[in-house]
């Protein structure tokens, strides 16, 4: 029986303003900085979710059509760990960090490190996974300390209201709010400052993003997507290859920003992987993707319009596939063999349930198309030797990379995840979302004590500067031809270990080791 979701409605754009000032003002108050509000805010959250699973399964089954199972492990209990995750972390996360590597004449200067609140966020989310990609920003902000404004994607509007809802009956309305509405709600929440804006979503729309927060010179991060290429050598387990690359272009429909958006395969392996892509597909769905209630759809008509033309533009000829029904947004997994590396479906983000094959003739030709098609995209997805696959590794650069599957490396929750070049910048994920949103900010107390040792930076600086260079000034360990040095006095001195700190480890080791010898032959002696 369908609930009684709450309506969408988009936030009047004169209130937004005030919105923000009040939640702006709220992180000036310190309200949001002691561990345990930040703790209660998180358990609450989680509550709301579970209060509201319900609330999210349905919406995400009217927004893009979503599976129960695929809105539990995808949306609700991925966003429950890592609350769960980051609340058992977090006081050791947040604690003041003696860092590391720190020269003696500097240590008694007790350098800390700080992780500061950044101050008042900015979320925007995404329609693809939209409590997962919305809330899971929104996790490591009230983790830092952070205030957040919260804007959900609009294409996805059920959601958005659910989120809505979740908040205001979960977390401190003077904190955390959410903002609807379309592009005109958008611009209005770009003209304020903030303190960092995170964004989930294309590569166009990223680019707005950026360029409104350059004038004020806001940081942001930016989850884009990319043109992401599988590679699949002869010597690929081919069944393996097809069952996983079609699992990763089923779920959600593909609409997945990780997902492959096409597959470079050695040409003398393309039939066989057409024929396992098909007996795959029958085990999928036995009466085909339409009829199938595991099966996902497009979230807009404007999206599917978008994939249809994809299609519709392709040089490449359907060998699986093709089906399409507008009055469902429903699109079927379709497997496209092309010839052209110009082709749309190789050089456009497909975003959707389209899988180009192209045939090659080795892995050298695979990569340079794959870096001729886009030099940084967000994932990469080897098949083959442990050689081919370290090569490809080498010489193909992404944000993240899943040898021998489709998108693992996503699918780890407490993992760092984000996008290189084009694809994206910065991270968060585990422990990475709680440094998105905090400042490591280094402190220095230095002793009074410490004046005569530093009076070697007064003027007047005559005779000075060999004072200096005694306490400060290191020398190389390397030659002018840029090879290592390694003295034998300082190779005796730290037992081959090369540094100190390896010379202690390795001398404490070996006193463990003749304390234990010694109460072995003790115990010999005594038998």
């Amino acid at each position: 029986m369908a609930l009684n979701l709450p309506p969408f409605a988009n936030t009047p754009i004169d209130d937004i303003p005030q919105i923000v000032e009040e939640v702006r003002s709220t992180f000036f108050t310190q309200k949001t900085k002691p561990i345990e509000f930040r703790l209660k805010q998180l358990r609450k959250l989680y509550w709301g979710i579970v209060d509201h699973e319900a609330d999210i399964i349905e919406a995400c089954k009217k927004d893009l059509g979503k599976s129960v199972f695929e809105t539990q492990i995808s949306e609700t209990k991925w966003v429950e760990n890592d609350i769960i995750f980051i609340s058992k972390n977090l006081e050791k996360w947040a604690k003041v960090e003696k860092p590391e590597d720190i020269p003696l004449m500097n240590y008694f200067m007790r350098p800390r490190i700080r992780k500061d609140p950044l101050g008042c966020v900015l979320i925007i989310g995404p329609f693809n996974f939209p409590f997962n990609l919305t809330f899971g920003p929104l996790v490591g902000a009230i983790a830092g300390g952070n205030t957040a404004i919260v804007k959900p994607s609009e294409q996805a509007p059920a959601s958005a209201a659910v989120m809505q809802k979740i908040l205001a009956d979960s977390l401190d309305p003077s904190c955390y709010r959410v903002i609807n509405g379309g592009i005109p709600e958008t611009q209005a929440l770009l003209a304020e400052k903030w303190d960092k804006i995170f964004f989930t979503g294309s590569a166009n729309v990223g680019k707005i993003i950026a360029k409104a927060a350059a004038p004020t010179l806001t940081p942001v991060t930016l989850e884009l997507g990319g043109r992401n290429p599988a590679i699949v050598t002869k010597k690929a387990d081919i069944h393996l290859v097809a069952r996983r690359l079609l699992w990763g272009k089923i779920f959600n429909a593909g609409q997945v920003c990780l997902s492959q958006n096409y597959i470079l395969v050695d040409k003398d392996v393309v039939p066989t992987l057409v024929a396992e892509l098909k007996s795959a597909m029958a085990d999928f769905f036995p009466n085909g993707a339409k009829e199938s209630p595991d099966y996902g759809r497009i979230v807009s008509n404007q999206q599917f319009s978008r994939i249809k033309k994809m299609l519709d533009n392709t040089s490449g000829k359907i060998v699986m596939g093709g089906t399409m029904d507008a009055e469902q947004r429903f699109i079927e997994p379709t497997v496209i063999e092309v010839s052209d590396p110009s082709d749309s479906l190789l050089t456009e983000e497909s975003f959707g349930p389209l899988i180009p094959i192209m045939p090659v003739e080795n892995v050298d030709e695979a990569i340079r198309i794959a870096n001729s098609v886009h030099a940084t995209p967000l994932g990469l997805y080897p098949f083959g030797s442990k050689d081919e696959v370290a090569k490809i590794l080498t010489e193909v650069r992404s944000g993240g990379a899943s040898v021998n599957d489709a998108y693992t490396h996503g699918v780890i929750p407490t993992l760092v995840f984000g996008g290189v070049g084009d694809s994206g910048s910065g991270t968060y994920r585990g422990r990475a979302s709680f440094d998105c949103f905090v400042h490591r900010r280094p402190v220095t107390t230095t002793p009074g004590w410490m004046e005569k040792l530093l009076a070697v930076r007064y003027p007047p600086y005559k005779g000075k500067y060999e004072q200096y260079a005694r306490m400060s000034v290191s020398k190389p360990n390397f030659d002018r031809e840029g090879n290592t040095k390694f003295g034998f006095i300082r190779y005796i001195l730290t037992l081959g270990g090369g540094s100190a700190k390896r010379g202690i480890l390795r001398a404490a080791a070996l006193a463990v080791l003749a304390v234990a010898l010694q109460i072995a032959l003790g115990r010999t002696a005594g038998a």
